[in-house]
């Protein structure tokens, strides 16, 4: 009788991830969470600081960029859930995830590369062109790569620990993408954009190969327990009567549009509002630092009152917390830091440690109700909705700011209407998503109890 619990543990843990109450050790957690970190080193600045760059130093217009940026996300509806479909079938000695994020690696390298050090003439069919092979191989790798982490543990809490170690190492990356470009500010005296994309790139092409190779030779590979049969169409259809998941990616999305409304407009807010040119690097590491020390505190907090409740507080702390920047002016840049520590505290819950942690168990209710693993495609799906919600934050933030007439080229012709414009779509305008979304997922249905009803049901299975 214990010899058979034993293999049943050990089968479920080879099939599915840890089993229920056993916590993963440390270093898996370490090496697991490493990708991460080069990952979004890379794309915070993709989506900072290349708008401002290509719009200002290569000369692209500001509807165009936002046009690119849209028409990119179109293209993701095709290649997120292909790619979902595509892991959840991979069959190899290396397991079904490891293979696709070793392979998505030397494109993302090469597309880093080229958007962040261009060849002089570089215009907007070279931002379109590498942004787009920057979208497909970061579809490659986060994909199998998020699925991976799902499957690694079965425990409700212990998800937890799993996207909030790779939470943390994804801030880190993207902490260091700020205080690379800041020291160097301090000490060499070097600013400015271009400045930061090239000590940004560079740092991430020598530590990308390296995070990936102790990622994938010191991780456990893990398998889909059951083969997906359903085709890929009837899936998402499937997928989208899951009402938890749907409320679920619904309040993600939203929410993730108000945050990338301001995202690509901090470096014009600083610049353009407070005066305070090339500074956008100092400020941008104070959020990083507080988003970064606060995600064990979400992943304890959640532990306590569920992890629903915590992501709802979160959505309403960035909400009352946002529109406090709409009250700053000229020469009040260090009036702004205690706004950003708590967005940072704020962000670190309701988009780095918390929804990730959620979806794994959405994932479980599909699983028991369809009778399938299909992991993959709901990151996919996850992916695809987590683009679209950064391209369509990007494109409202380009657009509305090309259509109050703000001049990013010549910022001695904005004038006072101009700069408004400017301030309250960076301020105040993304509370309103912020509050929309914790309206959604006011009556998210998985608790703790829940998910372990789901948890023994799938276990009785086995």
């Amino acid at each position: 009788m214990q010899a058979e619990g034993e293999a049943k543990g050990q089968a479920e843990g080879q099939a599915g991830g840890q089993a229920d109450g056993r916590k993963l050790s440390r270093s898996t957690l370490f090496y697991y969470s490493l990708v991460d970190m080069p990952v979004m080193m890379s794309i915070f600045p993709v989506i900072v600081f290349i708008p401002r760059f290509y719009a200002s130093d290569m000369a692209v217009s500001l509807e165009l960029i936002g046009t690119i940026l849209f028409v990119q996300r179109l293209i993701d509806v095709l290649t997120d859930p292909l790619m979902g479909y595509i892991s959840d079938r991979t069959k190899t000695r290396w397991g079904n995830r490891r293979p696709w994020v070793v392979a998505s690696t030397p494109i993302l390298m090469l597309s880093i590369y080229q958007l962040f050090f261009p060849p002089e003439g570089a215009g907007g069919m070279h931002l379109f062109v590498w942004m787009l092979m920057l979208s497909v191989g970061t579809t490659m790798m986060l994909i199998p790569y998020y699925a991976w982490g799902a499957e690694l543990s079965t425990d409700y809490h212990e998800r937890s620990r799993v996207t909030g170690w790779r939470a943390q190492a994804g801030v880190v990356g993207q902490l260091a993408a700020q205080l690379i470009p800041a020291v160097a500010g301090i000490v060499f005296l070097m600013e400015g954009t271009d400045v930061v994309l090239m000590l940004v790139g560079s740092t991430m092409l020598l530590i990308m190969p390296i995070c990936t190779l102790l990622t994938v030779t010191k991780t456990p590979p893990t398998e889909v327990r059951v083969d997906t049969r359903v085709p890929i169409m009837e899936g998402l259809r499937i997928m989208w009567k899951n009402a938890a998941f749907v409320r679920l990616i619904s309040a993600f999305t939203v929410a993730s549009i108000g945050l990338n409304i301001t995202t690509p407009l901090y470096a014009f807010f600083i610049a353009f509002v407070l005066g305070a040119e090339g500074k956008e690097i100092y400020m941008l590491s104070f959020f990083y630092l507080s988003n970064l020390l606060s995600i064990p505190l979400w992943v304890r907090f959640a532990s306590r009152v569920g992890k629903h409740r915590a992501y709802l507080t979160s959505l309403i702390m960035i909400a009352c917390a946002h529109p406090f920047y709409l009250l700053l002016g000229p020469g009040e840049f260090w009036w702004m830091l205690p706004i950003t520590i708590a967005t940072g505290i704020s962000a670190g819950g309701f988009s780095s440690a918390l929804p990730n942690s959620m979806k794994a168990d959405v994932i479980d209710v599909d699983q028991l109700e369809s009778g399938e693993n299909r992991a993959a495609q709901f990151f996919a799906t996850w992916s695809f909705a987590m683009k679209g919600a950064a391209a369509l934050g990007g494109v409202i933030a380009m657009w509305v700011l090309a259509g109050v007439g703000f001049d990013a080229v010549k910022p001695e012709n904005n004038g006072e209407a101009e700069l408004f414009g400017l301030r309250f779509l960076f301020s105040t305008f993304p509370s309103i998503f912020f509050l929309v979304a914790a309206a959604i997922a006011w009556k998210y249905p998985i608790t703790e109890a829940r998910h372990a009803q789901v948890r023994a049901a799938l276990a009785a299975r086995l």
